[in-house]
């Protein structure tokens, strides 16, 4: 039985991994990660770093993050509590969808996940209070290679479902992108 349903969206590269849950009246067991089932869907690289996150208040944004070269990584997301609107912006040079963005709900109820690959900028945010994720990381965190976008930023026209409630200061000072913005190469 496979542990997972995998579904491509709508930016190459980008999936749905939907946790199939075996369950009786105890509860149930369902996987978070499967090397061998998950290299189908292109996660193709150990896991070097395991995040959890809180985030406490809902309509909190926090994002949109990437790595540039040679720490580009690929994330598997997964809410563990509550309820999240995930966004990802293909950053890929020359990608045909190049600063498109798609967003998922990911939910402790609906158990998706979203493979995120190399070249994609993340950010998220709460619809509920009390959010807890769980990231894998293709790569480990790079101080020097941390970058970002402005999750406000016109160009990008992303349509937050909530007012933005809370948002650190260092995600409020990404820049907005400017016409230069050559991406990075994954």
């Amino acid at each position: 039985m496979s542990g997972f349903a995998i579904a491509e969206l709508p930016l190459p590269g980008l999936k749905c991994i939907t946790r199939q849950r075996i369950g009786d009246s105890r509860g149930f067991l369902s996987r978070l990660f499967c090397r061998e089932e998950l290299a189908a869907a292109g996660w193709q690289k150990p896991i070097a770093q395991i995040n959890h996150t809180f985030t406490a208040q809902q309509g909190t944004v926090r994002g949109l993050h990437f790595q540039r070269p040679p720490h580009t990584e690929m994330k598997l997301v997964s809410c563990i509590r509550g309820e999240i609107w995930d966004v990802v912006v293909d950053v890929r040079t020359g990608s045909p969808t190049f600063l498109h963005w798609h967003a998922e709900r990911l939910s402790a109820e609906n158990g998706c996940a979203l493979l995120i690959p190399e070249g994609f900028a993340h950010g998220f945010q709460s619809l509920s209070d009390d959010v807890e994720l769980l990231y894998c990381h293709s790569q480990a965190y790079s101080a020097g290679a941390e970058d970002g976008l402005n999750p406000g930023d016109a160009r990008l026209g992303i349509t937050w479902p909530l007012a933005i409630t809370n948002i650190s200061a260092r995600d409020a000072r990404h820049p907005l992108i400017e016409s230069g913005f050559e991406g990075v190469l994954a």
